[in-house]
This record gives C-alpha cells, structure tokens and sequence, in this order.
C-alpha cells in the first residue's frame, strides 16, 4: 500500500503544480491539471516548454 499510494499523491501533486504553471501562463488550469492526471511529466514538458504567448490548448 505505502508504494502505491506515494506514487499516487506524487503524481496529484505534479497534476497541481501543473495547474498552477498553467495559470501563470495564461492558459487554463482545470484543462491541465486532466491532462497531468493523463500524462503527467510529459504534460508538464509541454508546458515548460511552450511559451507565455503560444496557446497549447
């Protein structure tokens, strides 16, 4: 249980901070942190990696 559920509250938390990147970045958050929930570190490249004024989604 105790690996299982690490893995499960790191992956919430990188869907959180996602969110909140997101927001910082003009784009909405709810749409990513579903989309971290899926993906997650390689939402979070995409993310990184787009720019302020590009839109991802």
């Amino acid at each position: 249980m105790g690996l299982l559920f690490g893995y499960t509250v790191g992956w919430g938390t990188l869907a959180l901070i996602n969110a909140g990147i997101a927001q910082g970045k003009d784009k909405k958050g709810l749409d990513w942190f579903l989309l971290s929930l899926i993906f997650g570190p390689l939402a979070t490249l995409v993310l990184v990696a787009v720019s302020k004024n590009q839109k991802a989604t």
